[in-house]
């Protein structure tokens, strides 16, 4: 049976009881009927694991102990019963090798971000995802947007000129008390340096900003200079951070990153400025666009209106003045993903849409980010380059 006959068919790796994350990833997953859950090693306790899967109505036979065991019995099962990607939703940790393991069994990858725990982790699997040709797809969701992907076709378009400046801010507050001392869950990896990386809100938000910032833009950072602060006593990573960005091209930036922002929740913003014009996006009011002018008054643009350009329009699912959000951006990631392995499957071209979701060279620009951060701030805010 041919993948255009069948739903595309995924495991996924992490995402058990008491997580946050997986559950994003499985609505999104299931939002527009074309993905199913047919598996998964949803902890690193076997037993949780095999319980989360239960949880989920899955076959005992198809909940895994450990994604190693999960990769080796799937690749043995017969073409059309096996998952044909692997979804990874665990601490920073776990994602290389749970992608590694995945690749080199056959199968394409589907990553919550940062793509990997360091900088050398993600080259290595650049490499690898380069040497096996299978996809790579990484979960930066907030690109999934309509009207972030009418803001980019409007940069792209050359309408708003040369740009000249980015500014860029992702601010919250749930981590302005050491939440990690009681062992709160999502609190305790995040600002544990062995399970989350170098950096702690610039790994777990900063990089969202960064992308967010490049994708809009079609610009790279090429240096940055970086002031990193750990506001709560007792706690081993950053908290609050401060970039200033310089742009291939000549474009500057200031990107703004918290998490001890006291009453910010979600708090995503970007506004571009160009020669012409500008523009301005906030994630708490996802389906306005502002669009700003030298010479004519402020536009404004809306979700699901017949005068956004075709990506803003293949990104949305309801009606004009129908509010959509954080999870249909998440579920727009794994629609595309999904629809270019499913020609890749069957041996078709992919449709140009398909191809617009975050791959593995955003996972080596984020962690060559979170890398130039650390280093920069732990010189003074020294001006240094993105090793990519």
């Amino acid at each position: 049976m041919n993948a255009s006959e069948r739903k595309i068919r995924f495991g996924m790796v992490g995402g058990g009881r008491g997580a946050f994350i997986g559950a994003v990833h499985r609505i999104a997953a299931a939002i527009d009927g074309q993905i199913e859950l047919v598996c998964g090693a949803f902890s690193s306790d076997p037993e949780r694991s095999r319980e989360s899967g239960a949880d989920l109505f899955l076959p005992p036979e198809r909940c895994y102990g450990d994604f190693a065991e999960m990769m080796q019995r799937e690749a043995a099962l017969p073409e059309g019963e096996r998952m044909d990607f692997v979804a990874i939703v665990t601490p920073n940790h776990v994602h290389f090798p749970a992608a590694k393991a995945a690749l080199e069994a056959g199968f394409a990858v589907l990553s919550d971000k940062p793509a990997t725990f360091d900088l050398a982790e993600a080259k290595e699997l650049a490499k690898l995802v380069r040497r096996t040709g299978l996809l790579y797809g990484l979960t930066h969701n907030y690109t999934g947007y309509p009207l972030v992907k009418e803001a980019r076709d409007l940069v792209a378009s050359g309408r708003l000129g040369r740009i000249r400046k980015v500014v860029v801010e992702y601010p919250q507050g749930w981590l302005a008390t050491r939440l990690e001392a009681d062992e709160q869950k999502q609190a305790a990896w995040r600002t544990d340096p062995k399970r989350s990386g170098a950096a702690g809100c610039m790994g777990d938000i900063g990089t969202h900003a960064e992308n967010l910032a490049e994708y809009v833009t079609g610009l790279k950072i090429k240096e940055l200079a970086a002031d990193l602060t750990t506001f709560v006593e007792g706690r081993q990573l950053d908290d609050d951070g401060n970039v200033l960005l310089r742009f291939e091209g000549g474009a500057k930036g200031v990107l703004h990153s918290s998490q001890i922002s006291v009453g910010e929740e979600n708090n995503l913003n970007l506004r571009v400025y160009g020669e012409k014009g500008g523009l301005e996006w906030h994630q708490a009011e996802p389906n306005t666009l502002l669009v700003k002018w030298l010479d004519q008054p402020t536009q404004v643009l809306r979700t699901g209106n017949g005068y956004l350009g075709a990506a803003a329009q293949a990104a949305g699912r309801t009606p004009p003045s129908h509010p959509e959000g954080y999870l249909e951006a998440f579920a727009n990631i794994y629609l595309n993903f999904a629809r270019h392995l499913r020609a890749v499957i069957d041996g078709t071209e992919p449709e140009a849409t398909a191809l617009d979701y975050p791959g593995i060279e955003d996972g080596v620009r984020g962690m060559a980010f979170i890398e130039a951060v650390v280093a920069s701030s732990m010189n003074n805010a020294a001006w240094t380059p993105l090793d990519c």
